[in-house]
């Protein structure tokens, strides 16, 4: 793999990638590296289909409009205005609000981006020009600490900086990072960016060899530099991004606690990944949102610096998460006492975790390891990510939401309207505008076709425009025609990825694996001619000159596949999952009769395929011939009969009410549990 990415970084593009259709697009002081595989910007591609289109577009009218009154009615904003001396008051809530609000914004500045709306842009601005005059003249940003320095929200520590292993100081400005660019993004103006500008010099020159040694508790902040430097060309900003990664496990600096202190876990070096130099980790540990967003930023150092030492390192880690610690629903985080990852094959599923937060930074940091190697696997990942675990942290209408994704309920989970910690609901409303941006990626004279969905991009392949249509009806069939417009047409390589699934694997790893084998192979047409091919890292590649109109026929076997685990992972120890494509698919106990966790699926029972579209929004249902059967609470059988299961998506559960559900069912009556006493 290093010789591989060595290879790819000498061909790498010295131009920029995170900002390519804003006509007031800023341009770095001097070229830099960059991945070899570069992302579609997502406003060059537009959907049309019936899965995801409906969701941006909800996300825009409701989740953002939803966020930016949740953050004032909570006090978010008011700490702010307070800050900046506008409005008198106390400091509310925790000590990392701040980073809600920025979230939030960055949401609105890539609706802004392809939708432009007066009234959003005008909430924009003025939330721009309060958190300018909260800041302070050297460009520290930390509203609870402005607002009263001698008695900041709890965790904040004593003075700048005494705590960082737990005062968010670092991360909330990583988010504002990232907000301030998608805000000059969507408007071309500086004055956001130059808030951010202004708090990036406070840090270089306050943090980094001969100074101040630290390291952020809750990483961010690495990917918040990286954005910036993409920006403005500074190479300050990425130095101090590689600079704080390589702290951990040589730094241990820090408050510790007493065992009673509710900040306690941040006396674990491993929970903070700080048990040994990120360059020598091999396993992912601790906190997973951290964890992410960590690896993501070895990810952008390894690119931006052409540093392959980072990759390599995160590529370690990601295949130990792929391999030990993935849901099946691309959840992470089996711990729920502490967020973090669990030991290897520990994966309970009513106790799962598999916090939306995290499934968000797995996306990313899959997507990085995508762009730089090339290989279809990272995309198997995100693709069983945003259309299980990610998008069930939102709730079909838009303002409810997950913290917490469990694969099995007593019925004790709800949605809720808000969080004390809202990290979540401002997570995945910042990721769906840019979903569109990992359809497609184009490397040197190559076109990558990474996601299958309705709808029409428009973007450059070398530098010369090239217009790409897909006709279809995915996830739920597997039927893909793909219109190739080239201007002019000429020659180019296409690669158009075969999802892991469709080819009898639903994971790049053993920890999942199919029970039955799909015998139904993937056919491929060019202009109504069959083609042959051979799949390599996942693609089909045509290579060939492309002209007007050229039509690319796709068909993925869809089968509805069983899904057994690896007898390590003990908690699925004789049962099965259900899935179709990339859809994993749960029974709920609205359409059961009202229990899940007593039904049993025979391996010999057929499972069938039917659309709804008059339920949860439209969707598609399995349904097969199991047996419901009750134990006593010495685990005797008393009672079974048949029963006509139906199971739904695993993102919509729980649209209806709490319940039971379960996405893991016994296969025999010895792995029925007793009736859990509620």
């Amino acid at each position: 793999m290093n010789i591989m990415f060595r290879r790819l970084m000498q061909a790498a593009w010295l131009s920029m990638a995170l900002i390519v259709c804003c006509r007031q697009a800023p341009v770095p002081a001097k070229a830099v590296n960059d991945y070899p595989i570069k992302p579609v910007d997502f406003t060059a591609v537009k959907l049309e289909d019936e899965f995801w289109a409906p969701r941006l577009e909800r996300n825009r009218t409701v989740t953002i409009p939803y966020l930016f009154r949740a953050n004032e009615e909570t006090g978010r904003v008011d700490n702010f205005r307070i800050a900046a001396g506008l409005k008198k008051g106390k400091h509310t809530g925790k000590r990392y609000n701040d980073s809600d609000v920025f979230k939030a914004m960055e949401a609105a500045a890539y609706s802004l981006r392809t939708h432009p709306d007066p009234a959003l842009r005008e909430k924009l601005d003025e939330l721009v020009a309060v958190i300018g005059k909260a800041q302070e003249p050297d460009g520290y940003l930390f509203t609870t600490r402005t607002i009263d320095p001698e008695n900041p929200a709890p965790g904040a520590g004593k003075e700048r900086w005494s705590n960082l292993r737990v005062s968010h100081e670092l991360y909330n400005v990583g988010h504002m990072y990232e907000a301030a660019v998608a805000h000059y993004a969507a408007t071309g103006e500086r004055t956001f960016l130059d808030v951010a500008v202004k708090n990036a010099d406070l840090l270089v020159n306050t943090f980094g060899p001969g100074r101040r040694r630290a390291f952020p508790g809750h990483q961010e902040i690495e990917i918040g530099l990286g954005k910036l430097y993409r920006v403005t060309g500074n190479a300050q900003y990425l130095g101090l991004a590689r600079f704080f990664l390589d702290e951990r496990g040589r730094y241990y600096g820090g408050d510790r606690y007493p065992s009673d202190s509710p900040f306690v876990i941040y006396n674990s070096e491993e929970y903070l990944q700080n048990h040994r130099p990120a360059l020598e980790q091999t396993e992912a540990v601790g906190h997973a949102v951290r964890a992410t967003y960590m690896y993501s930023g070895m990810a952008d150092v390894a690119a931006l610096a052409g540093r392959p030492e980072y990759a390599s390192a995160a590529g370690i880690i990601w295949e130990n998460v792929i391999g030990k610690k993935l849901y099946l629903t691309g959840g992470i985080g089996s711990s729920g006492e502490y967020e973090a990852f669990g030991p290897e094959y520990e994966l309970p599923n009513a106790r799962a975790y598999a916090e939306t937060c995290a499934s968000v930074g797995n996306a990313l940091w899959s997507q990085r390891m995508f762009q730089l190697y090339g290989d279809a696997k990272y995309i198997d990942i995100l693709e069983r990510i945003v259309y299980n675990g990610l998008i069930s942290g939102i709730s079909l209408g838009g303002d409810r939401f997950f913290y917490q994704n469990p694969l099995e309920s007593a019925g004790r989970y709800e949605r809720s309207a808000w969080f004390e910690v809202a990290c979540c609901p401002a997570n995945v409303a910042r990721f769906l505008p840019t979903l569109p941006g990992y359809v497609y990626a184009a490397g040197k004279n190559t076109l990558y076709v990474n996601l299958y969905a309705a709808g029409t991009a428009r973007f450059d392949v070398d530098g010369r425009p090239v217009e790409v249509t897909q006709e279809t009806k995915y996830p739920w069939e597997g039927r893909v025609r793909i219109l190739v417009n080239p201007r002019p047409p000429r020659k180019f390589t296409a690669m158009l990825r075969i999802p892991g699934w469709a080819l009898n694997r639903p994971v790049p790893t053993e920890l999942y694996r199919f029970l039955d084998k799909g015998e139904q192979p993937v056919r491929l047409w060019i202009n109504r001619k069959p083609v042959e091919f051979e799949i390599e890292n996942g693609y089909i590649r045509l290579s060939r000159k492309w002209r007007s109109n050229d039509l690319v026929e796709l068909i993925l076997p869809m089968p509805s596949r069983r899904v057994v685990a690896d007898e390590r992972v003990r908690e699925d120890e004789g049962k099965v999952a259900l899935e179709r494509g990339p859809v994993v698919f749960c029974a709920e106990g609205v359409d059961n009769g009202g229990r899940v966790l007593n039904l049993v699926l025979p391996d010999d029972a057929r499972v069938e395929y039917w659309q709804r579209p008059d339920l949860l929004g439209g969707v598609a249902i399995l349904t097969a011939k199991a047996a419901a059967v009750e134990k006593d609470a010495e685990g005797r059988v008393v009672n079974r009969k048949p029963h006509d299961l139906m199971a739904v998506p695993y993102f919509a559960w729980a649209n209806r009410g709490p319940g039971e559900m379960v996405v893991w069912l016994p296969r025999t009556e010895s792995a029925v549990k007793p009736r859990p006493k509620l």
